[in-house]
């Protein structure tokens, strides 16, 4: 009975979360779901692999639909013994995205519960990290990846904490599992980030137990985490092996040109460019957007009523009333540093304030580890505009180098501030009424201070965004002067509303300290307070406006007559859709495009489209089989153009040119007859090749016919008088595909910078392509052993401490 009496409010604040997470995204009661961006692009990229599993049940991990071919493991594969993810979709069994909200909830308050947090404030606290700005937002726009990774972020903190905490088995098995979930989430760029907090963690215990000589106890913190460190990694090998495999291949993997497409050296030893990395990086003044949402101008796409300067100007200029209206619903107010911007990321008011309340009343030092994580984060956070902390990261820091938009770091912030908030709350009730009023006036006059700061510093900024430029040359200088008028007008507008809500919280405090309020009352209306004040912010960038129905997101893109014209052609080709470039999956819908949509894509393909497509050169277009082109007419209809020179699936060249480094294989393809020639870098394979490389008498003649296509199998037949050299129009990918001839492996390699080429036998031949990659097989293994080894540790950690409680 007392067991039931304690899991009591914890059940209640469970019901809690789910049903505030259904509230908030109410229209997936209706059926509805959320338009997501990004995950529109992700369905396109993804259709052949989602249609081949649901045909033959079984995962494809290859597929043509994007960038000319690629491996499926960041599309979504789903990989053998994959239990860690099975007890994620149990977690998360709420319709999306208030699955997300709900982990969010879920996580957090597990964390506080571990900081000794009473689990009403932990409650609020919860709803406060959920509600923050930046984590709705990326909802909104499909970022579900990063969203899952940041929901299991606290869980492993608790468990790290419980650790040094010398709660050895529960600890342990709470980190084992939350960093194996964290994994599973598969965004390791939030993984990362997290591990930067979790050093300064450690680092704090270790302080702690060098101080005390506690030595031992240091030690076998460090032992559980490895433990459950090793077993985490284990069971999502298949993943990581197979991520760590492909990264080589993508744009996270260094280049091997020494020169850029303009003709320039490449002088950048990083994976990425330093321009890349840092593109958004966020302003220093701007980080007060955390505290005043629209301070820098709120977002891209702000909402301005008829009050607006803006609405006067339009319809001074004799713009109709209902143009007007539309024309201010989405204005661009932001003049912050970052190229685009879908909202502030703002962690609210009244957590600020309660955070800086921690300062005071809190006597714990582990305060100081989460101010820190706070700080570190936003400076981080500030990229370019820090260049000496930047670009130290950059070049020293493993790992760094391989991600982008460095503003994400925030997300650290954004979880460090709301456990800091909580803990004000709760420690300032455990203060006399003399303190309590002194943390009080003190907290004020930090969060008052800097409203009244950034009042005074208005007149130094100049309001200016860095597109203003082009609205003057589009729309005249009246309308950039109308809209610098609104850019002041919400700076002042939400200083006000920052000041009232903390004028709000003070009050509430003050009622508190003078025994108007009960305890209780006084958490409540706090708790309140934090709510009203993230809730209506969030609502302006994500509500119910952006459900439809559940057809339109499973089906985001629609068959234009170009696209259905060219499906009446049912052979194996490509297509290019010139609008998309490389930044679109609308074509990888319906075909087997050299498009898509991934922050990962293959790093050759782009360079190939960097260094000679975009350059007009038809001829890589032809050797990548590209039969049809997808161009816009003058009214945006598009239309399509076939390409009557595409080489095919397979032919024989006559001829080998050999060079010696991959940039003179890229320099070769800009006037090479790829029909008669194929470009060879002598150095790839060694040695290994050699009797192929010298080779000089192919027979031409022959033909190859593409009998059987899969997305992860090929058959061809050959037949040709003498040997001949083939070459696919495949993308080349070492680390999987199995070349076979009459059902004997065979030596294939890579030619033209991209594609699949063979020595072919004289006579006639049956020629497969087989996806058998290796590393699914080996992670797949692991994954077993260590997620049964997790089981056993389980049910060891619970017996051994049932049976501690029962010799207690």
């Amino acid at each position: 009975m007392k067991q039931l009496q304690k899991l009591y409010p914890h059940a209640l604040v469970l019901l809690g979360f789910v049903f505030i997470s259904l509230i908030y995204f109410y229209p997936v009661l209706q059926g509805k779901q959320i338009l997501q961006s990004d995950i529109s692009q992700y369905t396109g990229m993804a259709k052949e692999q989602n249609d081949f599993r649901a045909s033959e049940h079984q995962e494809p991990y290859w597929t043509n639909s994007a960038f000319g071919g690629m491996p499926t493991y960041q599309l979504g594969a789903k990989y053998p013994h994959d239990y860690i993810g099975m007890i994620d979709d149990a977690i998360r069994f709420l319709p999306r995205p208030a699955d997300y909200l709900f982990l969010y909830f879920l996580g957090f308050y597990g964390l506080l519960l571990v900081l000794k947090v009473d689990p009403l404030k932990a409650f609020f606290g919860a709803l406060a990290f959920g509600f923050s700005t930046y984590l709705i937002i990326i909802l909104g726009v499909g970022h579900n990846a990063k969203a899952h990774a940041i929901g299991y972020m606290p869980l492993v903190i608790a468990g790290f904490i419980m650790v040094f905490q010398r709660k050895y088995i529960w600890g342990g098995l709470l980190t084992m599992f939350a960093v194996a979930l964290e994994i599973n989430a598969n965004h390791f760029q939030m993984t990362y980030y997290l591990l930067i907090f979790l050093l300064l963690l450690s680092g704090y215990f270790m302080y702690q137990a060098v101080k005390e000589k506690q030595y031992k106890s240091l030690l076998t913190s460090f032992g559980v985490l490895a433990i459950a460190g090793i077993f985490a990694i284990g069971a999502n090998a298949t993943n990581l092996l197979a991520t760590a495999e492909y990264a080589n291949f993508s744009t996270r993997g260094k280049s091997e040109l020494t020169f850029n497409a303009d003709g320039t050296k490449n002088v950048s030893n990083s994976a990425l460019s330093r321009d890349y990395i840092t593109e958004y990086s966020y302003g220093i003044a701007e980080s007060f957007n955390l505290i005043a949402p629209r301070l820098f101008g709120g977002s891209n796409s702000e909402a301005l009523g008829k009050d607006s300067n803006m609405y006067s100007f339009m319809m001074g200029q004799g713009v109709p009333e209902a143009q007007a209206n539309d024309f201010v619903s989405g204005m661009p107010t932001y003049w912050g540093d970052q190229p685009i911007v879908a909202a502030p990321a703002y962690i609210g008011i009244v957590v600020f304030f309660l955070g800086i309340l921690a300062l005071f009343t809190d006597k714990r030092k582990i305060k100081y580890v989460f101010l820190s994580g706070a700080i570190f984060a936003l400076v981080l956070s500030w990229g370019k505009n820090f260049p000496i902390l930047t670009n130290f990261f950059i070049d020293s820091v493993p790992m760094f180098n391989k991600f982008r938009a460095v503003s994400s770091i925030q997300v650290i912030l954004e979880l460090c501030f709301p456990v800091l908030a909580i803990m004000g709350l709760q420690s300032f009730f455990k203060l006399e009424k003399v303190s309590q009023f002194k943390a009080l006036w003190q907290s004020a006059a930090v969060g008052f201070g800097i409203i009244i700061g950034l009042f005074l510093l208005k007149g130094s900024f100049s309001f200016a965004g860095t597109n203003d430029s082009y609205f003057r040359e589009s729309y005249g200088p009246g309308f950039v002067d109308a809209l610098k008028a609104d850019r002041m007008t919400l700076y002042s507008a939400d200083l006000l509303r920052s000041g009232f809500f903390m004028l709000l919280v003070a009050g509430v405090f003050w009622l508190f300290i003078k025994n108007k309020l009960a305890q209780n009352t006084t958490i409540i209306l706090v708790g309140l307070l934090i709510i009203f004040d993230l809730f209506f912010v969030d609502k302006k960038y994500v509500s119910g406006k952006d459900f439809v129905s559940k057809r339109e997101v499973e089906v985001p893109f629609q068959e234009t007559p170009a696209d259905a014209q060219i499906l009446q052609d049912t052979t194996h080709y490509r297509v290019f859709e010139v609008s998309g470039n490389l930044s679109s999956a609308r074509a990888s819908y319906f075909h087997k495009s050299i498009g898509g949509y991934s922050a990962v894509k293959p790093r050759r393909m782009q360079q190939l489209f960097d260094y000679q497509i975009a350059k007009n050169n038809i001829g890589i277009l032809n050797m990548l089989n590209v039969k049809y082109i997808i161009q816009t007419d003058s009214t945006g209809n598009s239309f399509p153009v076939q390409n009557p020179n595409a080489n095919g699936n397979a032919w024989f060249v006559e001829d080998l040119k050999l060079v010696n480094k991959p940039d003179d294989v890229m320099k070769a393809l800009g006037h090479l007859d790829t029909k008669k020639v194929a470009v060879f870098n002598v150095h790839h394979f060694g040695s290994k090749l050699e009797s192929v490389r010298l080779h000089e008498n192919w027979d031409t003649n022959g033909t190859i016919k593409l009998d059987i296509y899969k997305p992860n199998y090929l058959k061809y037949t050959s037949e040709n008088s003498g040997k001949g050299l083939a070459v696919f129009s495949e993308i080349y990918y070492e680390k999987g595909w199995n070349a076979y001839i009459d059902g004997k492996k065979t030596d294939h390699f890579l030619v033209d910078y991209v594609l699949r080429a063979m020595e072919v036998p004289a006579g006639k031949h049956v020629i497969e392509f087989k996806f058998e990659p290796q590393v699914i097989k080996t992670g797949s293994t692991i994954t077993l052993i260590s997620s049964i080894g997790m089981l056993f540790l389980l049910i060891g950690g619970v017996y051994f401490e049932q049976r501690k409680k029962k010799q207690e």
